[in-house]
């Protein structure tokens, strides 16, 4: 799951063996489900682990017991209590606490003493506190246009008549910011998470300044063996979600007249797990100890970074309490032309992922291994390839301000969650993070064709998702939508297949003249039940098993709708109840 800071990452498939237990502390069969063990697929030698003891128990409450417990899990490794000099570092926003042993353990090492502390019943969870990275293809070809808000992307154009986002304040939780002519007048506050002071490059850990100090490394730094120049990720994002507009220089953003606020997570060899929960809690308005609170806190969360493995407690429990916060959180798929479900947090509960597509609507490639990510976790689609935005020159520590296309679910991310500060700022009370979830998803645009994996339900389409929240035009006439996905149908399967046309910015029922315009391509008509699924989920048949072995239903059929209100998701279902012959929708649309 890499960018430019990690492209030489590649997932490597768990062994299928069993590892040698190297304590005789008994682990009971109950545990293996409190254990992260997929994050240790790529995470190379570990030394720092997040651990989340019960409420009520004595560790949760008293540091000395925790120690001991903790000292009792290391006993196995040479028989000496706390074999492995376990500490405590400090206790997260959630709960959990960082522990960290006196050396680095090699996986089957570090697997082992995870199952160790996850045999005390108070013991909630237990994980890595591994590194996430940015999501980031770079594309050296500098693109020129903003394609990704015409028609063609996100529909921005259109959308800007109705929000620019004025008043809401999305949060980039990313390599913090650099100064930018083209995007300062829209930052305000922010923090810098980074704990390692190392990794922050700023000698002094965490602090009030959001300033990103250069991600580069040298070939020996992070265990990659090559070198990488500072990406300026964080500008980037920023500058898709809200580069100043209408100041007759450099580029649009999303919601141009919302507030960034620069959460800086991401330095030397990317981010830790511990930090970036952190960070969630603190962007969306919740407490962090030793952090002051946030005068800012934001109604978005654009998250354009992640690793490998199961999600995992520690970002379940950050989202969940940015969620009941009221916090849309919006995040990468990932790069690495692999199924999100193994990517995190893309595949966590609660927030919307999001995969690139290019400027033809087709899922991005980058190179022969860098392909936008798929699967059913992926919600929606929005324009990650040659994307356009602010960058900075220098090639490790900040230099003249610049603007560079990338490529990348990272930049796609941001187009959504500008689209989110978009909704907000025009809904007359807080969409709640799931409305957020269903406008986006019901106001998509059909992809142009059916994307090689799948990426969502669409691209994101700014002007129909504000149209979705009345106030546009109502009553714009008689109105043709169409889908040309192609859908295959299943042979002899009572289930089907459907195709969906989604409504929005329409007030009022549809007529009794309604009409409905297909061509599905098939053999043996005769199969055949086609069906128009209004979206309160009523079912008007069109074709019922008719015209035996003649090829392929198509033709206009006149429907009465006028019980059925005009905006929402229209399907429509094809079963093959024969065996032998297949075929497929080709196309459809609805008049009214």
């Amino acid at each position: 799951m890499s960018d430019r800071t990690m492209r030489g990452l590649r997932k490597h498939a768990l062994a299928a063996a069993t590892v040698t237990a190297l304590s005789c502390v008994a682990v009971s069969a109950y545990a293996a489900d409190r254990i992260n063990l997929t994050a240790l697929a790529n995470a190379g030698q570990q030394d720092e682990f997040i651990v989340k003891y019960r409420d009520g128990s004595a560790a949760r409450s008293n540091e000395a017991t925790l120690l001991k417990s903790l000292s009792a899990a290391s006993t196995g490794f040479s028989g000496k209590s706390n074999a492995l000099g376990l500490k405590h570092v400090r206790r997260t926003s959630i709960g959990a606490d960082v522990v960290r042993a006196g050396r680095k353990l090699d996986r089957a090492e570090a697997e082992s003493l995870m199952r160790q502390i996850a045999a005390d019943p108070n013991v909630e969870f237990v994980e890595p506190n591994a590194r996430m990275t940015a999501f980031l293809t770079p594309n050296d070809t500098r693109f020129g246009e903003q394609w990704g808000y015409t028609a063609s992307g996100i529909n921005a154009t259109q959308a800007w008549d109705v929000s620019t986002g004025t008043g809401v304040v999305v949060a980039v939780i990313d390599t913090g910011i650099t100064s930018h002519s083209d995007l300062n007048a829209n930052i305000i506050g922010g923090y810098d998470f980074i704990s390692d002071a190392t990794a922050a490059r700023d000698s002094n850990g965490r602090d009030s300044n959001p300033a990103d100090q250069g991600d580069w490394f040298a070939a020996a730094d992070c265990g990659l063996g090559y070198a990488s120049n500072s990406s300026w990720h964080g500008t980037h994002v920023a500058g898709t979600i809200a580069a100043v507009t209408n100041n007759a220089k450099g580029v649009s953003g999303t919601a141009y007249n919302a507030k960034v606020v620069p959460v800086r997570v991401l330095g030397r060899c990317g981010g830790t797990l511990a930090d970036i929960a952190d960070a969630i809690t603190w962007a969306s308005g919740g407490t962090v100890s030793g952090v002051p609170a946030n005068p800012n806190p934001a109604e978005v969360i654009n998250m354009s970074l992640g690793g490998s493995g199961a999600c995992g407690s520690t970002y379940q429990t950050a989202i969940d309490g940015a969620v009941s916060r009221g916090v849309t959180v919006v995040v990468a798929a990932g790069n690495n032309n692999g199924n999100a479900s193994n990517a995190r947090p893309a595949n966590c509960t609660g927030v919307i992922t999001v995969g690139a597509v290019d400027s033809n609507g087709a899922r991005s490639v980058w190179s022969s291994t860098q392909k936008s990510n798929y699967g059913a976790v992926v919600d929606v689609a929005a324009p990650g390839s040659n994307i356009l935005s602010t960058l900075n020159a220098g090639t490790t520590t900040p230099g003249a301000e610049s603007y560079a296309s990338y490529g990348g679910t990272s930049m796609a991310t941001p187009h959504v969650a500008g689209v989110v500060a978009l909704i907000q700022a025009k809904a007359t009370t807080p969409k709640t993070p799931a409305e957020i979830e269903t406008i986006l998803k019901n106001t998509a645009r059909a992809f142009p064709s059916t994307p090689d994996q799948p990426i969502g339900v669409g691209i994101v389409n700014a002007k129909a998702a504000l149209d979705s929240l009345g106030g546009g035009n109502p009553n714009p006439g008689t109105q043709t939508y169409s889908n040309g996905t192609d859908y295959n149908i299943p042979d002899n399967n009572a289930t089907g297949v459907s195709s969906t046309i989604t409504v929005s910015g329409r007030t009022g029922n549809a007529p009794s003249n309604a009409s409905v315009t297909i061509n599905i391509i098939h053999p043996y008509k005769g199969d055949l039940k086609v069906d128009l699924i209004a979206p309160d989920g009523s079912v008007y048949n069109l074709h019922n098993n008719t015209g035996g072995s003649a090829d392929n239903v198509a033709g206009t059929y006149t429907v009465n709708l006028s019980s059925e209100t005009l905006n929402g998701a229209w399907k429509l279902r094809a079963v093959d109840s024969g065996p032998a012959d297949v075929g497929r929708i080709d196309t459809w649309s609805i008049t009214f």
